[in-house]
């Protein structure tokens, strides 16, 4: 399973390596920071004089961090309303939605006490500054080394968005790495939930390293919701118990957990243009749509990477359709059965391609490029797969750096189209 950012930010091969890099850090253990920090991000916590020292954040540490109010919870796919029949009474397209209307409703609260969506001015205690500095300095590096290309986009945006889209990648990635890393045979739900506490203390104003310091400022300083943050740890559950999808409504929903998510986190720090006239539920639907698109061309092309782990990502009632099974997945032959399902494929990840296009140009005009040139290059990988002969079990589509390049103009000259005025777009 790879988790994907609005960027093109495919996870390094070098993953052993990942690990030893975040090992190498080592946090200051520094209990006077910790306090001061915890007060400047906490004011409106209700759990007080809890002492704590930073910790050094190889994963080992993390997975001892105590599970405070842990138990039995039932998951978001559980906890639905089922009919007599035993089918759900709800959808997960609507399950979804009801994510998106409260992300717009958040953003619209904050409109309306700042009548902007620009960054919370920042409150430093003395002593703080550079040490927050160099948080937001290690998610700058770990960006930098294993996500060049979302790394450069990045450096488009402002230095606060830029700075607060790391400290979101790099969470992304360390809730990734639990259930993909080298240590996911020993993840256990158990551990998600201890890694579920931890966020939850963190948007308390309570990092427990350096790292999550980065994170916890972001929150403070853009109207960041936790909810995205809770459904990607939800797919990461979804991995360990699920490996196959009986339909699309299924997989639309594992899609939204381990991709869409990420649009609804990047939206309130990316900005949504002050000229633009759509609503902010629609620019979320957008960002959402992006999400779904790049989660279902990873997808697409780690078709036969997935299937050499056991794992097939596509929908079963549709493979049965075209007259296939896992078992012509597991052979790895192209046949003129496979070429006909893999069209159909392809051609729903490029109309949510088309959906997330329309809501980019609502951004503010600082995000809208990088994103722009996201979308045009991982919606390349599709055109990649079609010149592969829709071979995804032995060649992996890749879009070439002369290609990479070439996208950038026609993304800047896509970015600088104003944002809509159309009346059906109108802010409710």
């Amino acid at each position: 399973m790879t988790v994907t950012l609005l960027w093109v930010a495919t996870p390094s091969a070098e993953v052993s390596n990942y690990f030893g890099f975040l090992d190498s850090f080592r946090v200051l253990d520094s209990p006077k920071f910790a306090s001061r920090y915890r007060n400047l991000l906490s004011k409106n916590s209700s759990k007080k004089g809890r002492s704590q020292k930073w910790k050094s954040f190889s994963f080992d540490a993390d997975l001892r961090y105590p599970c405070v109010g842990s138990g039995s919870k039932l998951s978001a796919v559980s906890s639905m309303i089922a009919t007599p029949a035993g089918e759900m009474a709800i959808s997960s397209e609507e399950m979804v939605y009801n994510v998106v209307l409260k992300q717009a409703a958040l953003v619209n609260k904050q409109l309306r006490d700042r009548r902007d969506l620009e960054v919370k001015p920042e409150i430093v205690l003395p002593g703080s500054l550079g040490l927050l500095s160099e948080a937001y300095e290690r998610c700058r590096e770990v960006c930098a080394e294993y996500a060049k290309t979302f790394y450069l986009g990045t450096m488009l945006m402002t230095p606060e968005r830029r700075r607060a889209i790391w400290a979101i990648y790099v969470w992304c990635r360390r809730t990734d790495e639990l259930v993909d890393g080298p240590n996911a045979s020993h993840i256990t739900p158990t551990a998600l939930d201890r890694w579920e506490a931890r966020l939850e203390d963190l948007f308390q104003g309570r990092p427990f390293d350096m790292l999550d310091a980065a994170l916890a400022d972001t929150v403070v300083r853009f109207p960041v919701d936790i909810q995205p943050f809770k459904d990607m740890i939800e797919g990461m559950r979804m991995d360990l118990r699920k490996s196959r999808y009986q339909n699309f409504d299924e997989l639309y929903l594992y899609c939204y957990y381990v991709a869409g998510t990420v649009g609804l986190m990047s939206v309130p720090v990316m900005g949504i243009a002050p000229e633009s006239q759509a609503s902010t539920e629609s620019v979320y639907n957008a960002a959402l749509a992006l999400g779904i698109a790049n989660q279902l061309t990873n997808i697409l092309r780690d078709v036969g990477e997935d299937a050499r782990r056991g794992r097939v990502y596509l929908p079963q009632d549709e493979l049965a359709q075209a007259g296939l099974s896992d078992d012509d997945i597991f052979a790895g032959k192209v046949t003129d059965k496979w070429r006909n399902f893999m069209k159909s494929q392809i051609k729903r990840a490029r109309m949510f391609f088309d959906e997330a296009e329309k809501g980019v140009r609502e951004l503010s005009s600082a995000s809208r490029w990088p994103v722009l040139a996201s979308l045009l290059l991982y919606r390349q990988i599709l055109d990649e797969i079609e010149a592969n002969d829709y071979n995804n079990f032995t060649k992996r589509a890749y879009v070439g750096k002369a290609k990479k390049i070439a996208a950038l103009p026609m993304a800047y000259a896509k970015s600088i189209i104003s944002p809509s005025r159309t009346p059906a777009l109108t802010k409710a």
